[in-house]
């Protein structure tokens, strides 16, 4: 009997989630707003304890966010816990600078300009270390926040990741699992596969397993593929336990010619010859169903979605396409593991944030920081498992299985920095995992031959980038 046809055996989400919670008003009263659990809101006062002894309102309590969203609650909601927190105990406010996507780094170095700059710009998308540093659109943080306090000490070392001439650069509150590896359980009975979940306990969620899944499954006549989304070809290729670019000792290195990067793109390469990934090329070079790519998923076409949590961090209506959530039809795992190895390997990102070169209220900055880091290390992710049962519907299956990627995320992260080095590198490693065994459909070219065509343009853009690197250290 085949191996994966063996009979069944018998998620900018927490901090941004936590808007539902919300802590004490002032020092008279000592409440916490209305519409919370008794329990919310010990949890919310309790966090308090937790702040800085010498924590007290700031002179100048406005900081500026630039971004393409908004942290500031919709109107009629709670703020997030550490938004409440700087605002009682700090007397601070955020002051939203919108911009878009495709302008934000203009937007940004307009201000840095002028000198009237934002305060903090997100990292959560990888891409603003080490170009951030290296072109001075951000000042270290080491200035005005203390590592190795009790309040920052557990996420040093995840720090220690983004130093730029022995200064860090990110202001991480947590390190946050990029990408699961969603699925259907009703596809998986349907179709005799045993679940995932259940393998991934066993040890035995591996390559091996997943490609005879995918082939087995895909039937381009019936309109059946293994994977869909944008997200697969990184997850796939991270789940080596090695990135493709990385940085090491302060230079930042290639890796496309490791034996665990060429072992996972050669299967990749075998999964694009047996059609298992649905030909965006043949759909405007979009997901089925469009842009968010979730249609396949909840009518049992397709096999496996690679994306992030937060997908799945909505309101029923927003997630119906995976399927029903609340009827237990909808989970996920980590990507699998090779299989000779013991190890899964999580594709990791940070909830994280960057000060802003010359900001005009680096303190404000730094006590807006000190609450994040407070609210989620003190009760927040409580506060978020009654959020995700109660408005988001998800099962204990799901949420331990969540607990367990944010373990293993710490343990075991695979950080990729190449979407941080300049957006001319970006552009052309998109372009090389495209052509590669990743690619959206199509004819597949070998890993070996990608690399061979692509590596010497690729080590180019990151001599050119430690060369400014060594410039400046």
């Amino acid at each position: 009997m085949k191996l994966a046809k063996r009979l069944l055996a018998g998620s900018v989400a927490l901090i941004m989630a936590m808007g539902m919670a919300s802590c004490g008003s002032d020092d008279s009263t000592n409440e916490v707003n209305d519409g919370f659990t008794e329990s919310q809101k010990k949890i919310i006062e309790g966090m308090k304890e937790h702040l800085p002894e010498d924590a007290k309102p700031l002179k100048n309590g406005e900081i500026t966010w630039l971004a393409h969203y908004d942290i500031n609650p919709a109107k009629g909601k709670a703020p997030s816990a550490g938004l409440k927190l700087f605002q009682d105990i700090y007397k601070g406010s955020i002051k939203y600078q919108a911009t878009t996507w495709e302008n934000r780094y203009n937007d940004l170095a307009t201000g840095v300009l002028s000198g009237s700059g934002p305060d903090f710009f997100p990292a959560d998308d990888m891409d603003t270390f080490p170009r951030g540093a290296i072109k001075k659109q951000f000042d270290p943080i080491d200035d005005y926040i203390d590592l190795d306090s009790d309040v920052w000490k557990n996420t040093r070392k995840q720090s220690d990741r983004f130093i730029f001439n022995g200064k860090h650069y990110i202001c991480v509150i947590k390190t946050v699992p990029k990408f699961a590896c969603i699925y259907n359980k009703t596809t998986m009975e349907d179709n005799g596969f045993d679940q995932p979940a259940e393998m991934f306990e066993d040890g035995t969620w591996d390559w091996d397993v997943m490609t005879e899944m995918c082939t087995e499954f895909t039937d381009p006549d019936e309109k059946k593929y293994g994977f869909d989304g944008y997200d697969y070809s990184s997850a796939l290729s991270d789940s080596c336990g090695v990135p493709l670019i990385t940085l090491e000792d302060g230079k930042l290195v290639e890796k496309m010619s490791d034996p665990n990067v060429e072992k996972v793109q050669g299967m990749m390469y075998n999964l694009q010859k047996e059609g298992v990934f649905f030909p965006r090329c043949d759909n405007d070079w979009k997901p089925r169903g469009g842009q968010n790519g979730e249609i396949g998923i909840g009518s049992y076409l397709t096999l496996f979605l690679p994306r992030g949590l937060y997908a799945l961090e909505d309101t029923p209506e927003n997630t119906k396409t995976f399927g029903s959530i609340k009827d237990g039809e909808v989970m996920f795992v980590p990507m699998p593991k090779d299989p000779d190895s013991d190890t899964y390997y999580i594709s990791a990102k940070v909830n994280g944030y960057n000060l802003c070169h010359n900001a005009p209220n680096p303190e404000g900055f730094a006590a807006y920081m000190t609450c994040l880091k407070v609210a989620a290390d003190n009760g927040g992710d409580e506060i978020y498992t009654e959020q995700l049962k109660n408005d988001y519907q998800w099962t204990d299956e799901m949420i331990e299985m969540r607990k367990k990627m944010y373990d293993m995320v710490i343990e075991n992260p695979v950080i990729d920095v190449s979407l941080g080095v300049s957006s001319q590198l970006r552009t052309l490693m998109e372009n090389t995992v495209s052509q590669a065994s990743t690619m959206t459909g199509g004819d597949a070219m070998s890993w070996t031959k990608c690399r061979t065509e692509n590596q010497n343009a690729i080590q180019w853009y990151l001599n050119e980038a430690n060369k400014e690197i060594k410039k400046n250290s």
